[in-house]
């Protein structure tokens, strides 16, 4: 079991100093057939979550992850994160949790993102954040 933990506390400091030259330390953390899914993605392959993180370096500026808990129990764990980043020079965070299941070697089998791609990510965009928004106060007020 400690050294179940001690891979887990390796893979949150890999996820807090994410880079792209870190990716390449991914088959360290996660099985090739890893399944994936996040508000955007569904799929089992370690391969196209490398493409999945490379893009997030492509498209946004700056993205770290802060992990502010971790839980584990078993071969499970749950770790809440903050990710900051950029987009076009203006800062945003997004505030979410991960759910991962491990396999007997200790790397990543199973990785689940929770986190509300509406009000994290659509709310913050000019007119389709003031749409979502105006929904959100008339079902909230009814």
């Amino acid at each position: 079991m400690s050294t179940h933990l001690a891979r887990l506390d390796a893979l949150v400091a890999w996820y807090e100093g994410l880079a792209p030259e870190s990716l390449a330390r991914l088959p360290d953390f996660y099985a090739e057939d890893t399944f994936f899914k996040d508000p955007f993605h569904e799929f089992r392959s370690r391969e196209k979550l490398h493409h999945v993180y490379a893009e997030m370096f492509r498209v946004l500026q700056s993205p770290r992850f802060a992990i502010t808990s971790v839980l584990r129990e078993g071969d499970q764990a749950f770790l809440v994160w903050d990710m900051s980043f950029a987009v076009r020079g203006r800062p945003m965070c997004i505030h979410g949790s991960t759910h991962l299941v491990f396999a007997a070697d200790g790397r990543v089998v199973a990785h689940r993102d929770y986190w509300d791609a509406a009000a994290e990510v659509y709310e913050k965009l000019p007119v389709l954040g003031w749409l979502l928004r105006t929904i959100r106060k008339r079902v909230q007020t009814q």
